[in-house]
């Protein structure tokens, strides 16, 4: 069955951004000139998704008025004759059917995934996380969906991690390394205790099983933990790993969102030069 759907859970608080995130959610600090949370959803659309849905809070309104149409500045644009304005905000609107529900309660990634049931039906369906933006000339989702059509399995994303990460990520602990075939995860285990350098990245997978596995896990420190149940289904199903092929980029922590910023404003032939040249000066005067 074709992975048509994906969830984007953003009902965090983004307290790492605070004072910002008082009035701003994180996934709509711009990265260059778009969104943060834009970038995730095009991935997505460029992965084939037709269907997303935003696991969202009472403070994330923006996001979804972001994603909807402005009649009246589509109005005031077109009347001004700024049609290339017009048409950069026509789209996106148009990128996707868009839906949202509402994380009453700050229970963790499993409470959110529990809430899209109903949506997703009995389809496979993917999980992106509002953290991660990996760029990559075939998308990553893409080549997530590559791995599900050719085992018919649960797909998770990894990336080969220095070993000064490995003791704060969740480590993946493969049966078969060549295939990809995945046996367990190792959460933030000491470097000498690590199965493997891989870790998953908030990207995923998943078959409708897995809702049968969140009913059965318990609270940890208050939260619900999708990571809990992704072990139990484990134990029932294939899991495959996608090693990516991409770059990616923690934008859910300052460095990795400068970081973001300034290797994406590279990208831009009209801001590349004056970038290059900043960037010389700045490690010139530095020196």
């Amino acid at each position: 069955m074709k992975v048509r759907k994906a969830i984007i859970p953003v009902a965090g608080m983004g307290t790492r951004f605070l004072p910002v995130t008082k009035s701003i959610p994180k996934e709509m600090l711009p990265i260059v000139d778009k969104p943060t949370i834009q970038y995730i959803v095009e991935e997505a659309i460029n992965s084939g998704i037709e269907e997303i849905l935003f696991v969202t809070n009472s403070y994330k309104k923006s996001i979804e008025d972001y994603f909807d149409r402005s009649f009246e500045l589509e109005k005031r644009l077109e009347q001004s004759g700024k049609l290339g304005q017009l048409e950069m905000i026509e789209s996106v609107s148009s990128l996707a059917k868009f839906y949202y529900v509402r994380q009453g309660e700050p229970l963790g990634t499993g409470h959110a995934i529990m809430l899209v049931k109903e949506f997703v039906g009995n389809e496979p369906f993917a999980i992106l996380y509002g953290d991660d933006i990996v760029d990559a000339e075939v998308p990553c989702l893409k080549q997530m969906i590559a791995v599900y059509e050719k085992y018919d399995c649960n797909v998770l994303c990894a990336e080969e991690l220095d070993e000064s990460m490995i003791s704060s990520k969740g480590i993946l602990e493969y049966e078969n390394m060549e295939t990809g075939k995945i046996k367990n995860i190792v959460e933030k285990p000491a470097l000498e205790d690590a199965p493997s350098n891989r870790g998953s990245l908030g990207r995923y997978i998943l078959k409708p099983e897995i809702f049968e596995e969140l009913e059965k896990i318990d609270l940890v420190n208050g939260e619900l933990l999708l990571t809990d149940a992704i072990l139990l289904l484990m134990k029932k199903q294939p899991f495959y790993a996608c090693q990516l092929q991409g770059k990616y980029y923690d934008v859910g922590s300052k460095f990795g969102f400068i970081k973001a910023n300034l290797e994406f404003a590279l990208k831009y032939k009209e801001l590349k030069c004056d970038m290059l040249q900043y960037l010389e000066s700045f490690h010139k005067n530095k020196s």
